[in-house]
């Protein structure tokens, strides 16, 4: 007898009577969320199981063959292959979030501790310094090209000097700079010379 209303029922499918849809979720749902609920252990990934079990055997109704089952057991061996699914995929979702809170462990602290803060500290007064050394008109280019973002072109036009001009003064401005912030050589490098 059941298997005759298996039958009706997934020809209605095949046909596409949204109704038959309602009929097997009626029928079979319970099962099928009970089967995924027992794998899972999750209510609500027990109601994704069963909505994508019957979303597919509304997509795909010829999936089903009456031969070799009825619709209960293929619609519970579904269920129970989708929620297998499932937790295989938690556990990679798991394996995958251990294996990155290791890997972020595994990151050295980018802060500088205190000795780099007494060294970049250092650094920034002697960049200041040679900074206050410089040319008014050089320091202007530095100023507009670095601390306001200006390039020189644009530097030149707010200074109203020829473009030619601002890039020579920021040049010599940068070597400059460059020749008092350099590291002093080692005595001990001076003496193997």
């Amino acid at each position: 007898m059941q298997r005759l209303a298996d039958a009706e029922l997934h020809r209605r499918l095949v046909y596409g009577e949204e109704s038959a849809l309602a009929e097997a979720f009626g029928a079979y749902g319970g099962l099928v969320q009970a089967v995924a609920m027992r794998v899972t252990g999750s209510r609500a990934a027990a109601d994704d199981v069963a909505q994508e079990v019957f979303a597919q055997l509304w997509s795909r109704p010829y999936a089903f063959d009456a031969r070799r089952g009825s619709l209960r057991t293929w619609l519970s061996l579904l269920a129970h292959r989708r929620a297998v699914d499932w937790v295989r995929g938690e556990a990679r979702h798991r394996k995958d979030a251990r294996a990155d809170d290791l890997a972020l462990h595994g990151i050295p602290d980018a802060s500088p501790g205190p000795a780099e803060s007494v060294v970049d500290r250092e650094r920034s007064l002697q960049l200041h310094t040679a900074l206050a050394e410089l040319p008014q008109p050089q320091r202007d280019v530095v100023h507009l090209a670095y601390f306001a973002g200006r390039t020189y072109r644009q530097a030149a036009v707010e200074l109203g000097i020829p473009e030619g001009t601002a890039k020579t003064r920021l040049r010599t401005a940068l070597r400059s700079l460059a020749e008092t912030l350099a590291d002093p050589p080692d005595p001990a490098w001076e003496e193997r010379a």
